[in-house]
């Protein structure tokens, strides 16, 4: 479910659109840059540049200023241009099953903030965002009054407002509450695709435009950065991989499904698994630590998950070809006792003209993940700032 914070998307706004997104998007790679500077890398015609210079400076989201005095060289100083961090600020919620986290970043694409709060699983909408309005009052790193937008991520999969998926979820509504608790539009997105989407901006897989991301926790699912775009499906669908068959003779899925990968590699299908081999931890924390010292029970236990969730991300990865894959949540924590196994069986299942072009890696960027991808989904739909993440190739330009 997405609200479109721009409603009029003819062929010229969207060229304009593009023109504004490589000069923002230069600004912030590079720092301050003279118009001279801008126009060479930018390719912009000087009539073309022209225009969107005095555009993005009329709105506040360039500013012009001049060398301090000890840095200048003979003759007229040369006027730099620069992202305005008072422009405006973008926030992030995360509306986790137990916790809401919040992050938030200036015009200048710096995070200025981030806070976390966990609750009971059955606490309301309107209390879930008392805390996300809490927590950014008292952060001190947002003023509520400069905020362009907010970008929110939910459980589950998400298709239109007010569709009966949206009622089933206990969300629908839920972005009217929030437009009318901070007054800024918002978009709103399956938490998961979004924590992918921040590791494609931010995190473990910021060097890449096509990204694959796998998050082991309570549930199972992931995202897909294809092109430098957040990948959502027709119907919302996309990065559901916890609900792809591993054995068709497993146990039941909450989705009506059978063997699930969800059933075979959550958190609480670990643990069960781990129990049934004779392990004795009562909770994650006690496995990964049974892990870490070496327990042969838990490490077995790792090297069978690892390879059910190898098995998986080759299948995905011959569909849809990623450079990254970033591996998250909670179960990533065993590190290599996972990520070992789940390489392993990539490279047994893979193609062998693939196996060399996929790199596996540990997300980084931990609770906040999915605050900061919401903060991404905002930057990325908002014509006044630069589309996230770059390709690869385009990193030098």
């Amino acid at each position: 479910m997405l609200s479109s914070m721009h409603e009029h998307d003819g062929p010229l706004t969207r060229l304009r659109r593009g023109h504004e997104q490589a000069v923002l998007e230069l600004l912030r790679r590079h720092g301050p840059l003279s118009r001279a500077e801008l126009g060479t890398r930018s390719g912009l015609s000087r009539t073309t540049l022209h225009d969107i210079v005095a555009g993005l400076t009329g709105s506040g989201s360039v500013v012009a200023g001049t060398p301090q005095a000890e840095v200048r060289k003979r003759g007229r100083p040369v006027e730099k241009l620069s992202l305005n961090p008072a422009a405006g600020a973008a926030v992030g919620i995360d509306f986790a099953r137990r916790a809401v986290h919040v992050a938030a970043v200036n015009f200048a694409h710096e995070v200025i903030g981030s806070a976390s709060e966990a609750h009971a699983a059955d606490l309301s909408w309107p209390e879930r965002i008392d805390i996300a309005d809490r927590l950014l009052a008292t952060s001190g790193a947002v003023h509520l009054d400069a905020l362009s937008a907010i970008g929110v991520g939910v459980v589950g999969p998400l298709t239109d407002p007010g569709s009966e998926n949206a009622r089933s979820q206990g969300i629908d509504g839920l972005p009217d509450l929030l437009r009318k608790r901070f007054g800024v539009p918002v978009v709103l997105d399956n938490n998961t695709r979004l924590a992918a989407l921040a590791e494609a901006v931010w995190g473990a897989a910021k060097d890449s435009s096509d990204v694959l991301y796998l998050r082991l926790s309570h549930g199972v699912g992931g995202g897909l950065v294809v092109g430098g775009a957040l990948h959502r499906g027709r119907y919302g669908l996309s990065g559901e991989f916890g609900h792809i068959t591993v054995d068709p003779a497993g146990r039941p899925c909450d989705c009506g499904g059978t063997g699930c990968l969800e059933t075979r590699a959550s958190l609480d299908a670990v643990l069960f698994r781990y129990r049934e081999a004779g392990g004795r931890a009562d909770d994650l924390a006690e496995f990964l630590a049974a892990a870490a010292s070496g327990e042969r029970c838990a490490l077995d236990v790792l090297t069978r998950v690892g390879h059910d969730i190898g098995g998986v991300l080759a299948a995905v990865c011959h569909a849809v070809g990623p450079g990254v894959i970033v591996v998250g949540g909670e179960l990533a924590e065993a590190g290599p006792a996972l990520l070992e196994p789940v390489q392993r069986a990539l490279r047994e299942r893979l193609m062998p003209l693939a196996r060399r072009h996929v790199d596996v890696r540990r997300a980084t960027l931990g609770d906040t993940g999915s605050a900061l991808g919401g903060i991404a989904l905002v930057l990325h739909e908002s014509p006044l700032l630069s589309h996230y993440p770059r390709p690869a190739s385009e990193e030098n330009a």
